[in-house]
């Protein structure tokens, strides 16, 4: 990695955060973040109240590049084939069709995914992590590029299903959309008129090209006194007396990844302490689970991983020049 394939890689990236910025208006944090997974390989859970623009968010990020966007919307009767797709029976020619269901895609929505059932939640599990699905006995790959983009309703709890840890953790990023400022809501506001706002968005790259930029971005330097920077991190988690479950060696691959990206979006080709610190609460908060007494007091997540961050010691200057 040098200096010309960063820059290269950050007008790209620049030019996709303005275009999705047309729609998703005065929210920058999470449209960074929303191309951060995308270009690091992995899928956003978005816990919000409705109507933060977290449809928008996937539809427009799909546009940019030209893909084929997916949605779902789940519910307790929710069934797994009609997430992933099934055999249907043709009585015409008396052999089994497959249909696919909506996962095929490059960008696929699943707006409230806490309200449909754990054997529906789990039909996700192997597309997340292996970009395939498998029905009777035959895999089928998925389009590539391959993002989900999850939602769900951080207030309203009845009648839902909470994620169950080995799915969390298949998000590499978790974070809320927010409102959006006075200024920035006034733009919207003044749009309403436009019902929808992707409509009209022009791609700025393709499919393929992320695919790319994806590669291009793991080729980023990450010095080793950096990786056990990071390790040391994910390991105060797992000896925290507050966290029954730490972060694991999948968090702390996908901190990497992420870190990654964050530093070429500068156009820096290394990484350094600060991207860690900026992207651990979103890759890292969601992979906790607390103990009772930590969560009667009211402490969150998020809370623990600052408080960890802020006590583990990031390595010197000296020691980053040393180790390039």
């Amino acid at each position: 990695m040098d200096e010309h394939h960063a820059q290269v890689f950050t007008e790209e990236y620049q030019r996709l955060e303005q275009v999705i910025g047309q729609v998703i208006v005065g929210q920058t944090g999470a449209v960074g973040l929303a191309l951060t997974t995308l270009l690091a390989g992995g899928h956003l859970l978005v816990e919000d109240v409705p109507g933060t623009g977290k449809t928008s968010l996937a539809k427009a990020l799909a546009a940019a590049i030209a893909g084929q966007a997916g949605r779902v919307q789940f519910t307790p009767d929710l069934l797994p084939s009609d997430v992933i797709g099934a055999n249907v029976y043709d009585q015409r020619t008396s052999t089994f069709e497959f249909k696919p269901g909506p996962v095929f895609c490059h960008i696929m929505l699943g707006d409230e995914i806490n309200r449909a059932s754990p054997k529906t939640q789990s039909a996700l599990l192997e597309v997340m992590e292996e970009h395939q699905v498998t029905l009777d006995g035959q895999s089928r790959p998925v389009g590539r590029p391959f993002m989900v983009i999850a939602t769900q309703n951080p207030v309203e709890q009845l009648g839902t299903y909470p994620l169950p840890e080995a799915q969390l953790d298949r998000f590499m990023v978790c974070t809320a959309m927010g409102h959006p400022d006075r200024q920035a809501a006034l733009r919207v506001v003044a749009g309403a008129a436009k019902a929808d706002r992707t409509a009209g968005l022009r791609p700025v790259t393709s499919a393929k090209r992320v695919l790319e930029l994806q590669e291009l971005a793991q080729q980023t330097h990450v010095a080793e006194s950096v990786l056990d920077y990071l390790l040391q991190i994910c390991e105060a988690t797992r000896e925290d007396s507050r966290c029954v479950l730490g972060v694991s060696l999948r968090g702390a691959l996908a901190l990497t990844r992420c870190a990654k990206v964050h530093a070429l979006a500068q156009a820096r080709p290394f990484v350094t302490p600060s991207d860690i610190k900026a992207l651990a609460r979103p890759v890292l908060a969601h992979r906790l689970m607390l103990t009772p007494d930590a969560l009667i007091e009211g402490i969150s997540a998020g809370q623990v991983i600052d408080q960890v961050v802020a006590q583990v010691a990031p390595p010197t200057e000296a020691g980053l020049r040393a180790a390039a």
